[in-house]
């Protein structure tokens, strides 16, 4: 019998299957499902996560730079693009469910671990090679379409809600998950055993600060002095 080797990418997946276990239990996410998270938490997280976007856009543009070739340049600066137009039409429509414009939105100051998450990816992102940076990228793309496809399985009677766990549980954003595991994985085997130690070691980074992302929404987080 011929054994297919496992990807690097879900080497990656599985070192972080307690955190994802995390996510899935934290009462933000179990709120988006059964209808029970406060409305002003869900504002809370998306003006953050749309400060997120932005920054998270300039990370991916610099993957796009370093990236070994063309496809790869072409894949992240469309999902630059993507990112920057399409999800920020999608909390665009949130905003107005709130009565808020989007100037009101750019004026909001970023929570600390929001700080902390994007200032890590644009530092990997800067100062790392590429097979690095699409490490620290990857559990972004990965674990929101998890979570996706896990809430829309359950579904949720609030349709705000309902809409954004569509987005995320869609087709089309399984492609671009697919797609960034697939570089992942190239990058791992073209490079050497202390950068994919490296990898390791940004993917569980993010994965992290993508529970904390939740919590920060759960706790409205602020800066305390």
């Amino acid at each position: 019998m011929i054994h297919q080797r496992e990807r690097f990418s879900d080497e990656l997946w599985r070192s972080a299957v307690g955190i994802c276990e995390a996510i899935f239990q934290h009462p933000f996410v179990r709120g988006l499902a059964d209808g029970s998270l406060p409305r002003d938490r869900f504002l809370f997280y998306v003006i953050q996560d749309s400060l997120y976007i932005t920054e998270y856009a300039r990370a991916l543009s610099i993957a796009a730079a370093k990236a070994p070739d063309g496809p790869a340049i072409a894949t992240f600066n469309r999902h630059a693009v993507s990112a920057l137009e399409v999800e920020m039409r999608l909390h665009e429509q949130f905003f107005r469910e709130y009565g808020l414009a989007p100037a009101e939105v750019r004026k909001a100051p970023m929570a600390p671990t929001n700080l902390a998450y994007t200032r890590y990816l644009l530092g990997v992102a800067y100062e790392r090679a590429f097979d690095e940076i699409i490490a620290a990228l990857l559990p972004c793309y990965w674990i929101y379409w998890d979570v996706g496809k896990a809430l829309a399985a359950r579904g949720s009677s609030v349709p705000l809600y309902r809409r954004w766990i569509d987005a995320y549980a869609a087709d089309s954003f399984g492609s671009l998950v697919a797609i960034v595991r697939e570089l992942t994985d190239r990058a791992a085997e073209a490079t050497s055993e202390s950068s994919r130690e490296r990898m390791r070691e940004h993917f569980l980074a993010t994965s992290r600060y993508e529970w904390m992302f939740w919590d920060m929404g759960w706790r409205c987080e602020t800066w305390p002095v």
